[in-house]
């Protein structure tokens, strides 16, 4: 005995959705053991900057607490020195 839904046909139950399975996000700096974020480095730090120029979150790059911070400084300080620029249309 089918239940029926109100446009008249049978209910159909729904699957589970896919869930995707991620990969564990690893603080590329506690893995590589690097203590010092440079500020001196454009190019390494190009990479926590998306395409604005603004600081990518730390639930993107995967960095802990601490490198995340040390990380946001070393940005500042590069912008302060015009090592990297504060606003740009397509920076990379």
């Amino acid at each position: 005995m089918a239940q029926n839904d109100a446009k008249g046909g049978k209910i159909r139950y729904l699957n589970p959705p896919a869930v995707e399975v991620r990969k564990k996000k690893y603080c590329r700096f506690k893995k590589a053991g690097i203590k010092y974020v440079d500020y001196k480095d454009p190019e390494f730090l190009k990479k926590f900057l998306n395409e604005q120029g603004k600081i990518l979150p730390r639930r993107i790059t995967g960095t802990s607490l601490k490198f995340q911070r040390k990380v946001a400084r070393a940005i500042k300080r590069a912008r302060s020195l015009a090592l990297l620029p504060y606003v740009t249309d397509l920076l990379k």
